[in-house]
């Protein structure tokens, strides 16, 4: 039982990405942002070298996965218990695990081998069941960008991505936008599909049109696109400090999967 860790995506898709497809819900993040990392290079989303790491479990299948972007803290997942003790001594000491997104489970056994950590926040993993769209109750670029950064300060993340979020997603054509009367009023993204997966991302409807409804459209809209497309699963994270989305997202038809937690260690 070991850890391994590079800085090769490459190297880390041949090791842990037959793993990753096999459960993509669980993997849905490390899939999006490793084929990222395939496709624009190694410091996309900054200047430092990413840390991937994958534990090999007693039957020397990969059994839990590591995946650090700079400045973004670890995303662990699918990780047995019996591989933190291991993961701490690699890289406790470091700033490699200043900041982890793990399951609550694993989260609270990191947090209690490393001092002075606190839970910045709480998130959770819905898929789609049986999509229920709610009643029904050319936008420029600006805009767009205006809304990706309103849902980045809104849920604590960085605005540097916006353009390229915007940019990409409209070349991708994965932007849905919702509007009354023709005036738009909300904003939902999709990521790329990968081993049959598609997360809705970026919901954001502005502060003036909220509480009507418009949210919940949007993300239906851009749900069904998705099983359009053919997705076979259908994902979203939410707040779960954040009553109003979570009840909204139960309505349409999601379903909880796991919980999650992110930890920042205070220096």
């Amino acid at each position: 039982m070991t850890w391994t860790f590079t800085d090769d995506v490459d190297v880390f898709l041949a090791a842990a990405g037959p793993s990753l497809a096999a459960r993509p819900v669980e993997h849905t993040v490390a899939l999006s942002v490793t084929e990222r990392l395939r496709r624009s290079g190694a410091h996309h989303y900054g200047a430092d070298d990413p840390v991937l790491g994958w534990w090999r479990g007693a039957d020397g299948a990969v059994a839990g996965t590591l995946v650090r972007t700079p400045p973004h803290g670890a995303m662990l997942t699918a990780l047995p218990p019996e591989a933190v003790e291991p993961l701490v001594e690699a890289l406790g000491a470091g700033p490699d695990l200043d900041g982890v997104n793990a399951d609550r489970d694993i989260a609270a056994l990191l947090a209690a081998r490393l001092p002075g950590y606190r839970t910045v926040q709480e998130q959770r993993l819905y898929r789609l069941g049986t999509l229920r769209p709610p009643s029904p109750a050319r936008e420029d670029r600006a805009l767009l960008v205006a809304w990706v950064e309103g849902f980045a300060e809104a849920t604590g993340q960085s605005k540097s991505s916006a353009e390229w979020l915007v940019d990409e997603g409209t070349e991708r054509g994965s932007l849905t936008l919702w509007e009354s009367g023709g005036t738009p009023v909300a904003l939902a993204g999709r990521s790329l599909m990968l081993a049959g997966m598609v997360r809705v991302t970026s919901v954001y409807t502005p502060p003036e049109f909220r509480g009507r409804g418009y949210g919940a459209a949007v993300t239906a809209e851009s749900s069904r696109a998705a099983l359009a497309e053919g997705a076979a699963e259908v994902l979203l994270f939410t707040d779960l400090a954040n009553p109003t989305s979570n009840g909204v997202y139960l309505r349409i038809g999601y379903e909880p999967v796991a919980d999650r937690v992110q930890l920042r260690r205070d220096t």
